[in-house]
């Protein structure tokens, strides 16, 4: 209580305790007025200390003793007494009044400066998570979403607002597994990089922080999604220019030996058109030596080189989905369509995914080329197995291939290029004990890759339950 307020209550009470002793005074016949000592008390009671306000009740008390009316000792004393009590319980109630008044005053103001703070920090958290580039996300132990942002929204193709209730395993099922509902489940603080799914269909590479807390409502996961289709297809077409670079170098360390032979073919060619005879002549037998040679030179198969560690069984429905996520959004630019045949379920392949990604990626690239002029545009990728093999048709609506005779060697006249691609391609699906070839039956152009059964035991453990990526997380 500021100073000048309290001054003013100490002074009413002495003008009211002077009035109280002049009515008590100045009334005959002598009446009881103790009664009206209580207003002061409660003035006092409000402003000083216990101690002061105990000797108020005692000056009040002898006041009423004096100008009351006078009875016998034996009567007044348990009077005085009694009015004492009184007074002084009522001033000394009137000082923890006051007193609790005033903490919960301060409590009230400190409550709302915390409140005032946490509204400040929750409007700065609000703004950043509206505004971040990073789709985020709260979900329940249900997997139904809480919150998301804009980027959220945007992410997965949803409209604005009505995410809220949906359930997060349609768009990231690897999230939907993550072991987070009762209070006995370890913590998760992690990443992972698996597969998403927008509303329209369109699948993506998803980079997912997410992190398991408890609240009073039940468990929550917190995540924040990242795109990473970009950085997969940057790395895939970086990975293939790289390999058509050195193969032509490679190519070209052979072409450079097959001209030294040739070089020597036609100076020995010359000799013996000088010497004009040619039976029984040694540089005759030379040339018959370097044709030979030359034979054998040209006869060699640019073969990729392949560790075995490298080739094993894996999941191909997990590749073709690389594969969708690299394809689509060129296709779509270039206003083709993609038709996908693609069982759910299918046998692990002994490949390497890495090459096996490339060679389908070169196909579909050629394809693209093949489409520019063409008036309708589709291509169709499409996945059949059997005990032994499991076939990767890939047929577009191009034009097709006029001569098919030297289609796999390098160096093809008219090909963009050095012509490597399918040469290549071709000798990637072999070692890994596939094939690549040509069907000219269909209509267009069509590729198929025969690739062979791996046993169930070789298989990958990559695609658990459904088609994404178990979280590995530490507790």
């Amino acid at each position: 209580m500021p100073p000048l307020q309290g001054n003013v209550r100490v002074g009413a009470a002495a003008l009211l305790i002077l009035a109280v002793a002049l009515l008590d005074w100045q009334v005959d016949p002598p009446l009881a007025f103790g009664f009206l000592y209580l207003g002061p008390i409660l003035l006092v009671g409000t402003v000083w200390p216990r101690w002061r306000i105990l000797a108020t009740a005692t000056l009040c008390t002898f006041l009423s003793h004096v100008f009351a009316p006078h009875f016998p000792l034996s009567l007044s004393l348990p009077e005085d007494f009694l009015v004492f009590i009184a007074l002084a319980g009522t001033g000394l109630f009137a000082f923890e009044i006051n007193r609790s008044r005033a903490r919960e005053l301060d409590n009230l103001r400190r409550v709302e400066s915390e409140v005032a703070a946490r509204r400040s920090a929750e409007e700065q958290l609000e703004f950043l998570i509206e505004s971040s580039p990073v789709a985020i996300l709260t979900m329940t132990a249900d997997c139904l979403v809480l919150r998301a942002n804009h980027a959220a929204h945007k992410l997965f193709g949803v409209p604005d607002g009505e995410f809220t209730g949906k359930s997060i395993r349609r768009y990231v099922p690897a999230l939907g597994r993550v072991p987070f509902g009762g209070i006995a489940q370890p913590t998760f603080r992690t990443e992972m990089q698996c597969r998403g799914e927008r509303a329209s269909g369109d699948v993506f590479l998803a980079d997912v922080f997410f992190s398991t807390y408890q609240t009073a409502m039940g468990a929550r996961l917190a995540a924040l999604v990242v795109d990473a289709s970009e950085q997969l297809r940057e790395r895939e077409e970086s990975g293939l220019e790289q390999l058509l670079a050195g193969s032509r170098i490679l190519v070209g360390a052979v072409s450079h030996e097959i001209r030294n032979v040739c070089g020597a073919i036609a100076v020995i060619y010359e000799n013996l058109v000088r010497s004009g005879a040619l039976r029984a002549d040694r540089d005759f037998e030379a040339l018959g030596s370097l044709v030979e040679t030359l034979t054998r030179i040209a006869s060699i198969e640019l073969k990729h080189s392949q560790r075995p560690s490298q080739v094993a069984g894996i999941d191909l429905f997990e590749t073709l989905d690389e594969l969708r996520i690299v394809l689509e959004p060129y296709c779509r630019d270039a206003g083709i369509d993609v038709h996908w045949s693609v069982p759910e379920e299918l046998p692990p392949v002994w490949a390497d995914r890495h090459s096996l990604l490339q060679v389908l990626l070169n196909l579909i690239k050629n394809s693209q080329r093949a489409l520019d002029n063409a008036a309708a545009k589709w291509i169709d990728i499409a996945v059949s197995a059997n005990h032994h093999a499991v076939l990767v048709r890939v047929t577009d609506s191009g034009p097709g291939i006029g001569s098919t005779e030297k289609l796999f060697q390098p160096f093809q006249h008219g090909a963009q290029s050095t012509g490597l691609g399918l040469f290549l391609s071709r000798a990637f699906v072999r070692s890994f004990h596939g094939e690549l070839r040509h069907d000219p039956t269909v209509a267009g152009c069509s590729f198929v890759i025969e690739l062979a059964v791996a046993g169930p035991s070789e298989r990958e453990p990559s695609r658990m339950a459904e088609h994404g990526t178990h979280p590995v997380a530490t507790a």
